[in-house]
């Protein structure tokens, strides 16, 4: 209760108990004075003998206390309880020195006990309120802040808003919220919202409202689409037809400004005139014929009916007996049957010699084929050269042949072919993927020979690869054989893995990786279909792969199957966009396959070419993740300054696009990333800045946020957009600059950034910012890879064939949370080989090889005959 206990005690007697020391049942509150009445203050003490006033360090005379005597019929104590009131007047003796107080002091036989103190306030309430809020025409669907700052008194006023005189209840509509200001927002404007609104402020001497402020929601007129063009005004020549719309979609309202332009379209017409047939003369009879008759002939053609005109009557052949009935028919004989027999020899003769043709053409065309089979080295990537192919036993082929002398490369361990024996894996002792035995040992590349390495330069300088935009930081290329590689686009999370034995034996390829800007490429959308990754390209297109590559790229899906549906497209030869894949469906074919994870899908193709991953949301709670980013100028000499807010898909390419893109108008990060999710609900985004000191800055803001179009976000293909906060400085040495940042979808998720930095000095974000990654954007045979070849191919042998306890590849994909993509493993000639690419492409730079050592070997010890306990 805050009594405080004095530390004397008087006399107290031998053995007395602390609980004898008076306790308040009853202590002084604080009180206000309402205009001129008086107010009471009691309290009431057990075991009490005396209780007395004291008010700011007096007390009070004994004549102005009301005592009262009585017992505690539970305890049986004394229980004394005191009144006093104390006036205005009173209260004004010492306003401005100190507030009034008064406290208790009660006695009895063991000490004394003081009471809390309570306080005596003179309540007011002043008339004017320090804003009111304004009358003002705004937009449906528009946000609305009307300003209240009630005035001065004692107790603070408490304040509530009228519409038209009835209470607003913000438990009752969403719509509706009071700051901690006393503001009233309407989120957005609707049609029921015009009203006169007044803010009442009231405490327990008086209510007083504001003047109230003419709100009035105004709706734009809005045309009609179009309705179809009339008929023409005349059936037969020069007329006209005209269309209409009308102000209707919406209608003006409350003021609304009606709609621009005609609201009637007429054009010209030209119907034609209806033409009908007539015959033309009659032509000469023919010669007598065989069986004794003669015939002519007219055309409906002076003039050809037309325009809907009516065709001739009439007979267009007429035929007459020309012997006057004299002759008579004779039956088919000798000539006849000579005739048709003839007819049918040369028919038979035509098709013999057209099959002889055919026969000749595709033999010819066989044998260069069988010329040309082994002679490319990019099977589709290169343009052809004028050289003669020779014939398969010609030496002078052009093919390039590995050549083991010329280049070499070394690393710890030994290179063996893929045994296809016994499945028993025979591994060294220690752990399963250690560094292999100590003695060194050479691993060699396949090297074209001297007539090769020509035909590569000359290769090389075709139109294809000249228009590659090579050294550019969105392409990364290199040469590669059958021991595979790794392209990778630094921070982009854009990589492609090529595997061992994907390129055949004794082949060369010159590989490339493109990011390409969504602006150069024509991605058609329609519907809710949203770009969701970069569009990528890796090519040369039409090159041979043995096995799948891995291509690795980031997404901004919250991917779910009752929300999307997602497809993988690639652009055919022919420049348009086909769907080669749909996620979470059986595939249609063997050549794709996509695994999506949460933030970067892995596409395995056996043809490389540009793709895209696209979605089409299924319902409005399909969402995307937006990444918020907040740049500002790193140098402000002037007093304006501004802050930009980037709205972008949340991957790394774009990220750091616009990094770069800072980098070079000098910005500097002012705030941690956020992330929002983006909805198909058809709202907007929008942005607003709030709570700046007005003493030190203003915002050059007209409206009460900015707002970005929701279709502009939703297709992707525009991978980031930015909103500008102009701000002025009234003074150069202002330096600290805090507010907040709303970004927020209407009826959606949003985010807010708390901004409070020094403009000219601040750097502690700089470390959000991605370094400039150091390192090869091009890897070739094993260093691309985690996992030591020697130790991959026995993972392989061992792992593909079928195991006696189960213990094979189905495990591994299962221990790697692999399992609900067994039936793509299944289709490939090695579904061990295909589970560890993935690994590969997954986990490369930093995977934890030590977990699927892990993996394996505890496959190994399902089954002993698959590893025994020493070579784990």
């Amino acid at each position: 209760t805050g009594a405080q206990q004095s530390a004397t005690v008087a006399n107290p007697a031998s053995g007395a108990s602390p609980d004898l020391l008076p306790h308040f049942q009853l202590e002084p509150e604080d009180v206000y004075i309402v205009k001129n009445k008086a107010v009471s203050l009691a309290c009431r003490a057990t075991p009490a003998t005396q209780i007395y006033f004291k008010c700011n360090g007096e007390w009070v005379h004994q004549g102005d206390h009301v005592t009262q005597h009585s017992t505690d019929r539970g305890t049986g104590l004394p229980v004394m309880e005191v009144r006093i009131e104390v006036t205005r007047q009173q209260v004004e003796k010492i306003f401005g020195l100190e507030e009034y107080w008064c406290q208790c002091v009660a006695w009895s036989s063991s000490g004394t006990t003081k009471s809390q103190k309570a306080f005596v306030r003179i309540a007011y309430l002043r008339k004017n309120f320090e804003q009111e809020p304004t009358a003002r025409e705004v937009s449906i669907e528009q946000g609305i802040v009307l300003p209240c700052r009630p005035p001065e008194g004692i107790p603070p006023a408490e304040v509530e808003w009228l519409r038209n005189e009835e209470l607003v209840d913000p438990a009752l509509d969403a719509n509706v919220y009071v700051t901690p200001e006393h503001s009233l927002v309407l989120r957005q404007a609707r049609l029921a919202d015009t009203a006169n609104y007044t803010c009442v402020a009231k405490n327990i001497v008086a209510r007083r409202r504001s003047a109230s402020a003419a709100i009035t929601v105004y709706v734009n007129g809005g045309w009609s689409t179009w309705t179809q063009w009339s008929g023409c005004s005349t059936s037969c020549g020069r007329g006209w037809q005209k269309r209409s719309r009308t102000c209707t979609n919406p209608t003006p309202l409350n003021g609304g400004a009606f709609c621009e332009g005609q609201n009637v379209q007429k054009t010209a017409c030209t119907t034609l005139c209806p033409v009908d047939g007539a015959w033309s003369e009659w032509s000469k009879w023919s010669e007598c014929g065989a069986e004794c008759t003669h015939w002519r002939s007219r055309e409906c053609s002076e003039p050809a009916p037309r325009n809907g005109g009516q065709d001739c009557h009439g007979p267009e052949l007429d035929t007459r007996n020309c012997t006057s009935e004299l002759c008579t028919h004779v039956a088919p004989g000798a000539e006849d049957v000579a005739l048709y027999v003839g007819l049918v020899a040369v028919a038979v003769c035509l098709v013999l010699l057209l099959l002889v043709g055919v026969l000749v053409y595709c033999r010819k065309k066989g044998g260069l084929d069988a010329d040309v089979a082994d002679s490319s080295i990019l099977t589709a990537g290169f343009q052809p050269v004028s050289i003669k192919p020779s014939k398969a036993d010609n030496p002078s082929l052009l093919t390039i042949q590995p050549d083991l002398s010329t280049t070499t490369m070394t690393y710890q361990g030994s290179l063996c072919p893929r045994q296809d024996g016994p499945a028993k894996l025979q591994l060294p002792n220690g752990h399963l993927l250690s560094p292999l035995g100590a003695g060194r040992h050479t691993l060699h590349h396949s090297s074209p020979a001297a007539e090769g390495a020509d035909f590569v330069a000359r290769l090389s300088t075709q139109s294809y690869f000249r228009s590659l935009p090579r050294g550019t930081n969105n392409m990364a290329y290199g040469t590669f054989n059958f021991l595979g590689g790794r392209l990778m686009i630094p921070n982009t999370g854009i990589s492609l893995l090529i595997p061992p034995d994907a390129i055949p034996r004794g082949k060369i390829y010159e590989v490339y990786l493109t990011l390409h800007k969504q602006e150069e490429v024509r991605l058609p959308l329609a519907g809710c279909q949203t770009l969701l990754s970069p569009i990528v390209s890796c090519g040369p297109p039409g090159v041979l792969l043995t096995r799948p590559a891995i291509l690795a790229m980031g997404h901004c899906v919250e991917a779910s199957a009752e929300n999307w549906s997602i497809r993988l497209k690639k652009q055919s030869c022919e420049g348009t966009w086909e769907d080669v894949l749909q996620l979470g469906a059986e595939p249609c074919t063997e050549l794709y396959y996509c695994q999506l994870e949460a933030q970067a899908c892995y596409v395995f193709t056996e043809q490389l070419g540009r793709f895209a991953l696209v979605g089409e949301s299924l319902s409005m709670a399909a969402s995307k993740r937006l990444k918020l980013v907040l740049f500002a100028p790193a140098a402000c000499p002037s007093l304006e300054y501004n802050i930009r807010v980037y709205c972008l898909s949340d991957t790394q390419d774009v990220l750091k696009e616009v990094i770069q893109l800072e980098k070079q108008l000098g910005g500097q990060l002012i705030g941690a990333p956020r992330v929002l999710h983006f909805k198909d609900s058809y709202h907007n985004l929008r942005l607003s800045i709030h709570d700046m000191p007005s003493s030190l800055w203003k915002s050059k803001l007209l409206a009460s946020y900015q707002e970005i179009p929701f279709y502009h976000i939703w297709s992707g293909l525009q991978p980031f957009l930015h909103c500008t906060f102009t701000l002025e400085r009234l003074s150069t040495s202002t330096c600290e600059l805090a507010c907040k940042i709303w970004v927020w979808q209407v009826e959606g998720d949003g985010q807010s950034f708390t901004v409070n930095f020094n403009i000219a000095k601040d750097t502690r974000f700089s470390d959000w910012l991605v370094p400039d990654e150091v390192g090869t954007p091009a890897l070739v045979g094993p260093s691309a890879f985690k996992i030591p070849f020697l130790i991959r191919q026995k993972i392989i042998s061992s792992l593909d064939p079928p195991g006696t306890r189960g213990a094979d590849w189905r495990t591994l994909a299962q221990k790697l949370n692999l399992d609900s993509h067994l039936s793509f493993f299944a289709s490939k000639a090695s579904p061990t080989a295909m589970i560890l690419n993935l690994w590969e492409a997954r986990h490369f730079p930093n995977g934890n090889l030590s977990q699927l050592a892990a993996a394996v070997a505890e496959i190994g010890k399902q089954d002993g005959a698959l590893f025994s306990e020493a070579e784990c």
